[in-house]
């Protein structure tokens, strides 16, 4: 039984069979086959402290298509909202369900359900990780760009939240140049030493930098909300901050014509983003999306399996 909190305790050649099941997965969903049951019967618990729209209906899709049900809820609706602890709830939960898909405030709820867990807990968000959502991406740029090794992705904005993060992870683990552009103040350089073993095995680089001219000749530019679920408090601090760091027509004109864009959604369209650049023919945000519920069947599979 393993979980899957961050792709960090992943080896490459596992991201990589994640990635191909994933595809897979994808290939036979165009092609009709809808409904493979592999866990006929099976119950999916999903998890959710925030709302959600793609990981919440991306996880419900991809269970039903694999014979699973899904049963979502919220901490409100369970006796964890009325005191019941986190340790005794997982108890409970791991009698009836195969998995549970925790989307929560910080990531140490996660490792507290997991330590307390017969059962797979998935990270379907925390405040420091995003690992769904990588998986997403990297399937999105190897259809885009066509291969999986050697992207390279400039990921511009809030470079210290959740989905840069998970981007620089899954980067070093498919041996990836991913440059985080954003301003200093944001830099996570603990990250890039964390990733050193990954990098040396790989081939990848993970660095970070405040010019936006260092999106020029990559494959990708992602960038994501400047103002994340749980730092309202901070946000007109944090516009002042990231306004240099829109992803506009300009800067994808310094990327190149190649290159495509990606966000996880949902966008401030005027913010991070214009919409020019989200609704222009460089955009991939709509397979992207998609791309979660390949993702996350992949995910169930190679977990459960």
């Amino acid at each position: 039984m393993r979980h899957l909190l961050t792709l960090m305790e992943y080896k490459p050649h596992e991201v990589e069979n994640i990635l191909r099941m994933s595809r897979d997965f994808k290939t036979r969903y165009l092609a009709g086959e809808v409904y493979t049951p592999i866990f006929p019967g099976r119950l999916v618990v999903l998890y959710f402290e925030k709302p959600s729209t793609r990981t919440r209906l991306s996880l419900t899709a991809a269970a039903a298509q694999l014979g699973m049900q899904a049963v979502y809820t919220t901490p409100s609706e369970l006796q964890i909202g009325r005191g019941e602890t986190i340790a005794d709830t997982m108890r409970v939960l791991s009698r009836y369900a195969v998995a549970v898909a925790a989307r929560v405030y910080r990531h140490e709820t996660l490792e507290e359900m997991a330590q307390n867990s017969s059962i797979s807990v998935i990270n379907a968000l925390s405040d420091k990780h995003h690992p769904l959502q990588a998986l997403a991406d990297a399937l999105t740029l190897w259809e885009y760009v066509g291969k999986l090794h050697g992207i390279k992705v400039a990921f511009v904005g809030d470079v210290s939240n959740n989905v840069a993060t998970s981007l620089a992870i899954i980067g070093a683990k498919l041996g990836w140049e991913v440059r985080l552009v954003g301003p200093k103040q944001l830099w996570n350089m603990k990250l890039v030493e964390e990733l050193s073993e990954d990098l040396a095995k790989t081939g990848g680089r993970i660095y970070f930098t405040d010019s936006i001219n260092d999106v020029a000749g990559v494959d990708g530019v992602y960038t994501d909300v400047w103002v994340s679920m749980g730092f309202e408090k901070e946000a007109e601090e944090r516009r002042r901050m990231l306004k240099p760091y829109q992803v506009n027509q300009r800067v994808m004109e310094i990327a190149g014509r190649k290159a495509i864009f990606l966000h996880c959604l949902p966008a401030h369209r005027g913010e991070e983003v214009t919409d020019d650049v989200i609704d222009g023919p460089q955009s991939a945000v709509w397979d992207q999306a998609e791309n979660r519920m390949h993702t996350a069947k992949a995910v169930f599979a190679y977990l459960l399996r």
